[in-house]
């Protein structure tokens, strides 16, 4: 049978050119400017504002005062262990790709290597699979290969493998499938050393009110107060932060995911052509019912819980050798290629329900 014929051919001239898709294309959507660093600069200010003070704590109550050399060069090594921890998960998060979304070999199908067949007749002829190259699962706004969990972020301009948040005080990052490993590490150090500085500060407080005649100075109190308010704060703040994120972890679940309910519409069965929905159904063409329903599904339905277990080694396994090395320092990375990831085995069961009731609300 001889090849069908467009009704349009194209024909573009790409002698000379690569035309392959790259990352660093995509970065160029969004050109960062000086403005996007002062939230970078402030969190860096804040992590070494605490530094004078706390020198100040150790050598005049606990080396001079105490006169406890190991006391205070033990807590001084162990506040400057976790502040580097956290300036290298820091500096992973800021200059790592969190997870680029882009063509490559294995992207492509067949039909885009034959350099006979037009870009019309391609059009034509691809079909409708279930690959991250299928129509369906394409970025409507980048364009690109839309893998799963993979969302587009509107300040970058681009998508991201297992995008979680978009964060402005990482250098107006994304956190992604890349990067997300590093940030719990920073948070989790943090927090740890926000907890050990309000702790030693307290119990100088303490001190230094029960013996007020044996201060040596005015000045190293108020050091102690500063000190124990910040800590309690930073630690009730990013703690507050990191807890939640163990909640995700632990179901398997980003934080886009977990505020946005109407994202379950993309794995739903097909519904009734009879309702007049689109495939996958929008969340603006639900009823008001139809919408509780959602909602009400979102809290039990997790589409990638597989086991506490098998959650956390998802995000902080590691199959090298000295994986946990990297596990220690900056949070290692986390397992799989960020396309593909294992579904609970009940999800189809509760889409399944959850198509149902949407029909039945209809």
């Amino acid at each position: 049978m001889s090849r069908p014929q467009p009704l349009l051919s194209f024909e573009v001239d790409t002698s000379g050119q690569d035309t392959s898709l790259k990352h660093d294309d995509f970065d160029s959507e969004f050109r960062r400017t000086w403005y996007h660093y002062l939230p970078l600069c402030l969190l860096l200010f804040l992590m070494v504002a605490p530094y004078p003070s706390l020198l100040i704590v150790l050598v005049n109550h606990y080396l001079f005062t105490l006169n406890k050399p190991i006391t205070s060069v033990v807590h001084f090594l162990i506040t400057f262990t976790l502040e580097f921890l956290a300036f290298a998960s820091l500096m992973v998060c800021v200059a790592r790709d969190p997870g680029p979304v882009y063509f490559n070999a294995s992207d492509q199908d067949p039909i885009h290597q034959r350099e006979d067949m037009g870009l019309a007749e391609a059009l034509m002829t691809m079909e409708n699979t279930d690959d991250d190259c299928s129509p369906d699962k394409f970025c409507r706004k980048c364009w690109v290969p839309k893998p799963e969990r993979a969302h587009h972020c509107s300040i970058c301009g681009r998508c991201v493998l297992k995008m979680d948040h978009h964060c402005p005080w990482l250098g107006a990052k994304c956190i992604g499938h890349r990067t997300y490993p590093a940030f719990i590490h920073f948070l989790t150090c943090i927090t740890a050393f926000s907890a050990y500085v309000a702790t030693i500060s307290i119990s100088a407080v303490r001190w230094s009110f029960n013996n007020p005649l044996l201060v040596p100075d005015q000045a190293t109190p108020v050091h102690e107060l500063l000190l124990a308010a910040a800590g309690v704060i930073f630690t009730l703040v990013v703690g507050s932060f990191l807890v939640y994120h163990i909640y995700l972890i632990t179901t398997n679940q980003t934080t886009v995911e977990a505020l946005s309910p109407f994202l379950l519409l993309r794995y739903i069965p097909p519904l009734p052509v009879s309702m007049k929905l689109s495939d996958p159904p929008m969340e603006e063409e639900l009823s008001y019912n139809q919408r509780r329903v959602v909602r009400d599904a979102h809290r039990f339905v997790r589409m990638y819980d597989v086991g506490w277990r098998r959650n956390w080694a998802q995000v902080f396994g590691w199959s090298k050798p000295r994986g946990w090395i990297y596990l220690i320092l900056i949070g290692g990375t986390e397992n799989g290629d960020g396309r593909s990831f294992p579904r609970n085995p009940r999800s189809q069961e509760m889409l399944s329900q959850l198509a149902a009731r949407l029909e039945k609300e209809a």
